[in-house]
């Protein structure tokens, strides 16, 4: 650029005022500082821009053009202040979140609920997937964080905030009822029909593992993309589902479904809310970050909800 930024600016109230004074109170300058920065742009850029006279000032044909840029410009850098105050204020912005059917279920939904009231003209964008998948995209930094089920591992560069406690468990229909009278061995579940998800999926790598550490070894009957299609499976007697306790509560509490008793039962594991340690997520997400955070120290020390 040949000459300095705040000439222009000088330039576009001078022009917009025509009048020097004006322009000077316009902008918290003196006339001769006014002046002088007009002078210099001219000098900078060769050409006389204003016309003097006893009236005032006026563009020169030079002035018209520069100025139809100018203003174009100008118009842009507010613009931008304002856009950016909006966001500032929450007026607008972009969420960008990873996370699974269960942990949106279960977790984030009333906290999108609660801030989309109030701040309405903040969008959200959800990618909806498993725990691995969830964590590529935050490494990829496509998303401001994500919302994931345990156990994790601690990554480096990445934050682990827990946020609500979930427990697997085992359920069946009416024809399995002679697995839910008393306490079973967890060799029964090697006998029994399964229903479970995928192995993609973190909770079926958790409940897998858990079962082969203590030489368990099952082969699913039925392999399944969703917990809820899980429930609808037991509930048609194709086998005893595996899904996480909040699935199946409906089910359970209306003796629709019955949960397996286990002589061990399957440790509770919790929801992460996952971030980059160096930050980077908008004010947006900052936002509804501090009100997921807050819940956590809510619950600091006790059983998380």
């Amino acid at each position: 650029m040949t000459a300095n930024l705040e000439y222009y600016r000088v330039f576009y109230y001078v022009a917009r005022c025509s009048s020097v004074t004006k322009a000077a109170a316009a902008l918290s300058l003196s006339q001769p500082a006014v002046s002088q920065s007009i002078r210099q742009l001219e000098k900078a850029l060769g050409s006389s821009l204003f016309v003097r006279s006893a009236r005032g000032i006026s563009l020169t044909a030079e002035g018209k053009i520069l100025y139809e840029y100018v203003e174009k410009g100008y118009s842009a850098f507010l613009a931008g202040e304002k856009r950016l105050l909006q966001m500032q204020n929450l007026e607008c912005g972009e969420i960008t979140i990873g996370a699974s059917d269960m942990t949106l279920r279960f977790f984030l939904l009333p906290y999108l609920e609660r801030f989309h009231e109030k701040y309405p003209g903040v969008r959200f964008q959800i990618t909806n997937g498993p725990t691995p998948a969830t964590m590529g995209l935050l490494k990829e930094k496509k998303i401001d964080f994500g919302v994931v089920s345990g156990p994790l591992e601690k990554q480096e560069g990445v934050h682990l905030m827990p946020v609500r406690k979930i427990e697997d468990i085992f359920v069946a229909g009416r024809n399995f009822l002679e697995y839910t009278r008393q306490k079973q061995p967890l060799s029964v579940l090697e006998k029994v029909p399964l229903i479970m998800l995928d192995q993609d999926t973190s909770t079926r790598r958790y409940v897998q593992r858990f079962l082969e550490q203590r030489k368990v070894f099952v082969h699913p009957e039925f392999e399944l993309a969703t917990s809820d299609i899980i429930v609808q499976f037991a509930l048609r007697n194709l086998g005893v589902g595996s899904v996480v306790r909040d699935f199946a509560k409906k089910e359970l509490d209306s003796r629709e479904l019955i949960e397996l008793k286990l002589e061990e039962q399957l440790p509770q594991r919790e929801f992460f809310v996952v971030t980059e340690e160096k930050g980077g997520s908008s004010l947006a997400a900052q936002e509804l970050l501090r009100m997921l955070s807050e819940t956590a120290e809510e619950n600091e020390g006790g059983d998380r909800i």
